[in-house]
Formats: structure tokens, sequence, C-alpha cells
């Protein structure tokens, strides 16, 4: 709820901004953390809310991602030519204040798997020091370096092959829907399929990364158009198991500050990655040794999931194994628990 309020508070101000100074407060820190604010903790109730189909759940909430980039750019350029730019960021931030409301529908739960002392502190020491977290920030890291080159620099590597600007940019729209259902997929698919989710996860990234080095290759439309759809759809399929993977890796109970740190250094990837791809642009006069860059990370964080414990078991790790990855771990039963005998909302599956 606060990182809606903060994310309608920066594009007001920025409605009255006189400098890209003014814009990269307003925007860039202050819708920016609330942006933040919104985001992990959203995914880390699904966390909470979900076991049997977390995958599912996680792939179903992450669609509004495919339908925002599907419906919201041409909108906001139909509000910006009735509008203006500044009234169109007075609308947008009316947008973000429905934030609000839906942060006051998440329900806090409290979890037989919650840490009992120590506090936020303590479970930031704990994942400093689980290694098997380590490596999978790592390899989130290195996804997140080479996955979103394509929105950045797709349709300019397109117009650089001949194509008009309204083709060019409607080859993004299909990366966006193909996006949606790959989540969606992807989601199912992870609930059902046995072994861990870690597994999942280094096939997605495997394709994506795959899609992304052979986009330079096809000088066809159709070839290009085919291989958008399939970087699209395998990069939507690999975003909810790759925040499914996380509760089983260091607990439900740790999924706040897990998920929490793991943005906070895959931001890494993400920044260095787009100016990185257009430095490559620059230097080679072309986007084909980006795209092969960009390809290169994604294949390198494949490899990296392959070090995580349990990768190659043929079932998913029990409730009684995944406590044993993620010690030390405290039992702490809820007030209300403790005062009726009554059993905590948090112990079943909604």
């Amino acid at each position: 709820m606060t990182g809606g309020v903060l994310a309608a508070l920066g594009m007001v101000l920025a409605s009255f901004a006189t400098s890209l100074t003014h814009l990269y407060l307003s925007i860039g820190l202050i819708s920016g953390t609330g942006w933040a604010l919104t985001f992990t903790p959203t995914l880390a109730c699904l966390s909470r809310y979900f076991s049997k189909h977390r995958s599912l759940a996680t792939g179903l909430a992450l669609t509004g991602v495919g339908l925002s980039s599907f419906v919201f750019a041409p909108f906001f350029q139909w509000l910006i030519s009735y509008y203006a730019w500044r009234g169109a960021l007075l609308l947008v931030a009316a947008l973000s204040l429905h934030m609000v409301a839906c942060g006051a529908l998440l329900r806090p739960l409290r979890l037989a798997e919650d840490p009992a002392v120590g506090g936020p502190m303590a479970q930031l020491v704990f994942l400093l020091h689980h290694r098997p977290f380590l490596r999978y920030t790592v390899a989130i890291t290195l996804i997140n370096a080479g996955y979103f080159i394509p929105y950045v620099h797709l349709v300019a590597h397109a117009q650089d092959l001949g194509w008009d600007p309204l083709p060019a940019a409607f080859l993004l729209s299909l990366v966006a829907v193909a996006d949606l259902v790959g989540r969606v997929f992807s989601g199912w698919l992870g609930d059902v399929t046995p072994g861990p989710i870690a597994r999942l996860l280094a096939l997605w990234s495997f394709l994506t990364g795959m899609a992304l080095a052979l986009l330079p290759v096809a000088q066809q439309s159709v070839v290009l158009t085919v291989l958008a759809i399939a970087y699209g759809f395998a990069a939507g399929a690999l975003t909810p198991v790759a925040f499914s993977v996380l509760p089983e890796l260091v607990g439900v109970g740790r999924a706040y500050s897990g998920l929490g740190l793991l943005q906070m250094v895959e931001s890494i990837g993400v920044l260095l990655g787009a100016p990185l791809s257009g430095y490559l642009r620059d230097l080679t006069g072309s986007y084909t040794l980006s795209f092969v860059v960009a390809g290169a990370f994604l294949l390198s964080g494949s490899m990296v999931l392959l070090t995580l414990p349990g990768f190659f078991c043929f079932s998913k790790p029990s409730a009684t194994e995944q406590c044993s990855m993620t010690k030390p771990l405290e039992v702490r039963v809820s007030p209300k628990t403790a005062e009726y005998g009554e059993e905590s909302p948090g112990t079943q599956d909604l």
C-alpha cells in the first residue's frame, strides 16, 4: 500500500518537471521505490498463500506483465496525444493509486515455517551464508543481464533489417502475447512435473538463451517473427518458476527476505545488460553481437542452476527435505494458536 502511494506521488511530481533531473528524482527514485515496495511483497505473499499450486498461482499473477505490455503501450500513447505528457502522467498516477486497494486485499499470514527469533537481520545473515541461495542469486543475475535485451533493442534490430516502424513495433506485441501464454503454461507445468522447479527454470533459461543467440541469424521476416515468438514464450515461461524456486531453496518462512535480497542483487544484471548491448551495437554497427552476448548470459545462468541441491532428483523435495536444506529453521506458533489452540490459517493451502 505504501508502494502504491509512492508510485503515484512520483508520477504527480513528474508532471510538474522542468528538467531531466526532476524526472530522475520523481519517476526514477520515488516511483521506482514504490514499484519495488509493491512487486516484492506481492510475490512473497503468493509463496505463503500456496504450496501445492504455487507455480500456477505465480504464473497467473504475472500475466499482468504480459497484458500491460500489450495493452498499455498504445493506451499511454493515446493519453499523450489527447492530454499531453503532463496530463498523461497525472492519469497514470491515478491508475497507480489502485495499488493501494490491491495491497489492502492482501492477507498477512503466520506460518509454522516462520523463524521464531532474530528478525530480518538474522534472516539476512542466514541467507548470506546459504551457499545454494548465493549460487541461485548468481544464476538469476546472469539471466537478467540478457533477459530484457529484446524489449530494448528488438524493434531497432528489425528496422535495421528494413522493417517499417509499425510492423517492427507490432513484433514486440507478439512477443508480449507469447510471454503471457508462456507464463500460464509454465506455471501449470511446474505444478504437475516431478522433480525440483529449478530443473524447469534451467530448461526455460536455456531455450531463451538459444532463441536470443539465434535472432541475428534470421534475415527473413518470417524466421525473425518465429524466433521472436519463441523468445517471448520461453522468457515468459521462466518467470513464474524463477520465483517458485526460492521457497523450495530457503523455506517459505524466509520468502520475504530472500526475494528482497535476490531482487536487489539481480538488478545489477538488469542495469548492466541493456547498456552493454547498446555499446556493442555502437562498436560493431549491428545488433548481432548484442544478441549473442545476451544469449550467452542466459546460457551461463542455466548452467549455474545445475549446481543447486537436488537438481537431478526425480521427485519434488518433501517438507522434511526442504527443512533439511534450510537449517537452522525454528517453528513459531502464532499468538492465536497459542491462546485458543486453533490451527493457524497459514497452515492451510489456499
